[in-house]
């Protein structure tokens, strides 16, 4: 089964815990830090729309995509108070094709660490770059290598009263990636029957020196690092880092 095919449907119950209002101050304070061109934001990897649709609510224009047709409709389904509503398209990193600009991309939670084929994922810097209006931003945060690591052997529970699922995670060093073997049951709301599903997840780890690069070499400036939802640059040992980077206002945009 495909990751998030089975977990689409309790996701949200099973992380209650992400403060996407919290995310969605950074996002804000980066973007009135930096000046944003206009309002039009992609959320790359969006998966069940809550951080979308959080930004949506602040008046921004929001765009979400995401390789999970089981995610998209949970992030269709829900409702928000917003002048106009968020736009959901199915679409691979690293094949991102839209109809238009945008003026700030994000991509959040270790989504790039999904990416595990390095190729894919400067191709997506590249689509990512090429849809950016001059001045616009491209905000994203990865689980740093020494937290994948330090997951190798461990084995994590999340419970609701609807959903339960165990995970286990393995590192290899030789190929970098992290891989979470998921045990997922979901009570059916109409039958009254568990449901049970197996996931496979998977993530790369990548330096955020080499990222920088990557972004680089796309074509962005300024790329710079930040701590966990922190305005300054990282200290040793954090699990997350964020990266940040601009498009060059002068230079032109052809789609």
């Amino acid at each position: 089964m495909k990751s998030y095919d089975f977990l689409a449907g309790c996701y949200d119950e099973l992380t209650t815990d992400v403060g996407y209002s919290a995310w969605a101050d950074y996002i804000q304070a980066h973007f009135e830090k930096k000046g944003l061109p206009g309002r039009t934001v992609l959320d790359l990897a969006c998966g069940t729309g809550s951080l979308t649709w959080e930004l949506a609510r602040r008046g921004y224009e929001m765009i979400g995509v995401d390789i999970s047709p089981e995610m998209l409709a949970e992030a269709a389904a829900k409702e928000g108070e917003t002048e106009v509503a968020p736009i959901f398209l199915c679409q691979s990193m690293d094949k991102l094709d839209l109809y238009g600009t945008i003026d700030a991309c994000v991509c959040c939670l270790d989504s790039v660490n999904y990416v595990t084929d390095p190729k894919k994922l400067r191709k997506a810097f590249e689509r990512v770059y090429l849809f950016l209006m001059p001045g616009g931003l491209f905000l994203f945060d990865i689980n740093t290598p020494s937290k994948l690591q330090g997951l190798d052997g461990q084995v994590f529970l999340d419970e609701t009263e609807d959903a339960y699922c165990v995970w286990r995670a393995e590192y290899s060093r030789r190929s970098k990636i992290c891989s979470y073997f998921m045990d997922i049951f979901r009570l059916d709301e109409e039958s009254g029957l568990w449901e049970r599903g197996e996931e496979l997840h998977r993530e790369r780890a990548y330096e955020p020196e080499e990222l920088a690069d990557w972004l680089r070499q796309a074509g962005f400036q300024d790329v710079r690092l930040y701590g966990n939802l922190k305005m300054r640059a990282p200290k040793e040992g954090e699990d997350r880092i964020f990266l940040v980077a601009r498009k060059d206002p002068h230079m032109t945009t052809q789609i």
